[in-house]
């Protein structure tokens, strides 16, 4: 395959095995600031993907709560193929820490009882909302958390 310039575009989609976190990439900054990038995929790609209203609804509320969690999180972004997120943060390559991190944040989501920003004033899409939808996607994530750190299929094996 051609290389491409989008890291994600390089990872051959048929070999991992989903779920998993992945560290996808780290950029050095001009004043020494380091931002690490993971791939948590939540679904197998081209076999299965979240329903746009829990995908949607898991985002809110990861994005509002993982910041509950720690202080370097830059960003965290659904990923257009429906398979996971992105998560960004800013000098933390704690691996077990993220996988921590992320842990807790999902099982803030299985205690939600309403998804933050869903109304129109700050939601550009508030009627496309599913808190159990998200709290599905949570739980399953979660079921499997031992695997989060196996990658590839062949890992499994």
């Amino acid at each position: 395959m051609k290389q491409m310039n989008v890291e994600s575009f390089n990872l051959d989609h048929t070999k991992v095995a989903a779920p998993y976190v992945r560290l996808a990439g780290k950029k050095m900054g001009m004043n020494g600031d380091e931002i690490y990038k993971y791939d948590i995929r939540f679904k197998q790609p081209n076999k299965e993907h979240m329903e746009m209203a829990a995908l949607h609804s898991i985002e809110h509320l990861m994005a509002e709560n993982i910041r509950n969690h720690t202080d370097q999180v830059v960003d965290l972004s659904p990923m257009g193929c429906q398979t996971g997120f992105y998560l960004s943060v800013i000098n933390h390559d704690d691996y077990s820490e993220v996988l921590t991190i992320l842990e807790d944040t999902l099982e803030d989501v299985l205690k939600a009882d309403e998804v933050p920003a869903c109304n129109e004033v700050q939601c550009g899409w508030a009627a496309n909302h599913s808190l159990e939808g998200a709290k599905e996607l949570a739980r399953e994530m979660l079921e499997k958390k031992d695997e989060w750190h196996i990658i590839f299929a062949e890992e499994t094996k």
